[in-house]
């Protein structure tokens, strides 16, 4: 779902070199348990609530992060060569 690829690629690329191992465990279990794309955007949306299992600091960074208090402009996901990047 493309609206998933774009959010969760973006909140990737700004947080996962900043993320414990454990944080980095959620993310990863967030993004592959879920059978439904649509959970994750609602969950992150806050239009559901996510269940107790991925309720964790993780969904909360992605809920903040989803609210784009900044305005940002996201129409696309970054190309992957964050990937490579020393850490910031």
């Amino acid at each position: 779902m493309l609206e998933n690829c774009i959010l969760l690629s973006l909140f990737a690329k700004e947080n996962l070199n900043r993320m414990s191992e454990r944080q980095l465990n959620l993310y990863d279990r967030l993004i592959n348990e879920p059978s439904n794309d649509w959970d994750i955007y609602y969950w992150a949306t806050e239009a559901k609530p996510a269940p107790a299992e991925f309720e964790n600091d993780v969904m909360a960074m992605l809920r903040e992060f989803a609210k784009n208090e900044k305005r940002e402009q996201r129409l696309w996901q970054p190309d992957l060569e964050y990937l490579f990047e020393p850490p910031r």
